[in-house]
């Protein structure tokens, strides 16, 4: 018996087969700095059909790939934070919709142009709206950019985006199940099914949920084992009732949003999430005819390419028009430069329906590998890439870039100190300053909401990201005796450092490193001193508390 046949006499041997197939592929995309969607779609095609033809338990497969979105769907309720969209407030919501609105009106458009009907272009054009908020929170994340100004507003519209979509799914399955009716008794219907899916999901989640979730939380075990349950029964209950099981599965994760243990809940069902997703892309890419799809190239790289310019540049004006600086818009910008999973499960609702073919979804999905694989390059190198094209993009800047410039009303004053970061540590050196006056110092942090909670308190305190190569242009450090930085990452301290070097400053520069190698490394580039928290507080408790403990009395 050849391992052909073995393969299909066996799932057993099958699944092994994948498995190996995607630590293999895995490992290579690791290489390559690609996310593990791109890596699944390709091995859904290695083993497909088109490639190896050793995918047969179609079933088992689909199940699992039920489970596994349903779990993604779950997870992004779980983790759905409405008050980050207040806390940014306009541009989130603005960019959001405005994103939204314009790709998939030009998307529209685009696709009638390239002779598709218009159901087709239709769902083309939504598809390429949505961008992977799995995948900027982890590369924003690996960058540590998550609590930067632009981290936070392109946080804050890909949640709006992550709301459209659910929104979308919900009529588009509703009306799906419901033929032989009108559109107003379409949209009644979808109405009245929302209200009892809601209603339902309010219920459990006010008088259910919090006994019984500090009950089981006794053992973690148990609180993971019921979220998976409550997931997947609230999924088949929407199915039940005419919905998708992706909008019950969301409703699921939100009724859960507000529990003190949804942040234990969602460690532990990453893992998780990512294992079943490999089935729901195993299944897609096994079910992709790649010569049947071949002639959707050309289109396909033409949707690419407006995915990947077209809608930063949508919202770079938008960002642009409300008076962000163009920094600020085009690393926020560069975050909807991909298709994401959503809009793979979107297209695949639509297969499901009967409104698309094969082709289409084949072609949405070659959209997806190519966007998903470039635009993580273009996120890593994003400030190399600013940098290089930042004279082109003053035609998307304000002369008055009013929303940021706001932060630096301090720039005309004169201070003796400049401490960069507000962090545990900065912040602790900020307090002891508070108690001294006559030393005057000016604050620089780069969350947003740092900044905003010390400027409701009235310290001196700005935005300011390090990476920027124009922050020390608006900070007043000329006259400054000394400028600290509490940064621990080495390549700001050293940008920072060579920056305030080409400015010719010629105060005092401290730096801070938070492990010994770090320290030996900024002592190289000879600043006047390097700061280590840890050694100065073991220090601090040797020479006060232990000294006066043992030695004092002696």
């Amino acid at each position: 018996m050849n391992w052909s046949s073995a393969i299909v006499e066996n799932p057993f041997y099958e699944f092994a087969a994948i498995l190996f197939l995607a630590a293999l592929l895995g490992g290579i995309g690791q290489l390559l700095r690609q996310p593990l969607i791109v890596t699944f779609i390709a091995l859904g095609i290695v083993v497909g059909p088109s490639v190896l033809n050793i995918v047969h338990s179609k079933e088992n497969i689909h199940l699992l790939a039920e489970i596994g979105v349903a779990i993604l769907l779950f997870i992004v309720g779980l983790k759905l934070d409405l008050r980050l969209i207040r806390s940014i407030g306009q541009v989130a919501l603005l960019t959001g919709l405005g994103q939204v609105f314009f790709t998939s009106l030009i998307g529209y458009f685009i696709g009638l142009a390239l002779g598709f009907s218009a159901l087709h272009s239709f769902y083309i054009a939504v598809a390429l709206t949505f961008s992977s908020t799995i995948i900027i929170v982890k590369l924003l994340s690996d960058k540590k950019e998550i609590d930067t100004l632009h981290g936070q507003i392109a946080i804050g519209f890909l949640i709006v985006q992550d709301l459209v979509v659910i929104l979308v799914m919900i009529i588009l399955s509703a009306m799906g199940k419901s033929e032989g009716t009108s559109l107003w008794q379409d949209l009644l219907r979808t109405l009245l099914l929302s209200a009892v899916l809601l209603l339902l999901t309010y219920g459990v989640m006010k008088w259910v949920i919090p006994g019984l979730s500090y009950f089981l939380a006794r053992s973690q075990e148990m609180l993971v084992l019921f979220a998976i349950a409550w997931a997947v029964t609230l999924a088949s209950v929407s199915e039940l009732i005419g919905f998708s099981g992706e909008v019950g599965a969301f409703l699921a994760g939100v009724s859960l949003a507000s529990s003190p243990f949804k942040d234990t809940v969602s460690s532990r069902l990453v893992s998780l999430r990512d294992f079943l997703l490999l089935f729901f892309f195993v299944n897609l890419g096994a079910g992709l005819n790649l010569s049947v799809i071949g002639s959707q190239v050309p289109a396909a790289l033409l949707f690419a390419a407006f995915v990947l310019v077209g809608n930063p540049v949508i919202v770079l004006i938008i960002m642009g028009v409300m008076g962000y600086r163009k920094r600020t818009s085009f690393l926020a910008g560069l975050t909807v430069a991909q298709i994401s999973e959503f809009s793979l499960i979107f297209a695949g609702l639509g297969l499901q329906m009967g409104h698309l073919s094969e082709e289409i979804l084949g072609l949405i999905t070659l959209v997806g590998l190519v966007t998903i694989g470039l635009s993580t390059y273009l996120i890593l190198y994003a400030h190399p890439i600013y940098e290089a094209i930042a004279p082109v993009l003053n035609v998307f800047e304000r002369k008055d870039p009013y929303r940021e410039k706001e932060a630096f009303r301090y720039e005309q004053h004169q201070y003796d100190l400049i401490l960069f970061g507000l962090g545990r540590f900065g912040s602790k050196i900020a307090h002891y300053l508070d108690a001294h006056p006559d030393i005057k110092y000016l604050g620089v942090d780069f969350d947003p909401q740092v900044v905003s909670a010390w400027q409701q308190r009235g310290r001196p305190i700005i935005y300011g990201d390090v990476e920027d190569p124009e922050i020390l242009d608006r900070i007043p450090f000329r006259h400054a005796k000394c400028v600290v930085s509490t940064i621990p990452g080495i390549e700001d301290a050293v940008h920072l450092l060579q920056e305030l070097r080409e400015r010719d400053y010629r105060g005092r520069i401290f730096l801070t490193a938070l492990q010994d190698k770090d320290a030996r490394l900024l002592g190289s580039y000879k600043p006047d001193q390097v700061l280590m928290p840890y050694h100065m507080a073991a220090e601090n408790f040797y020479n006060t508390v232990l000294s006066e403990t043992f030695w004092a009395k002696k």
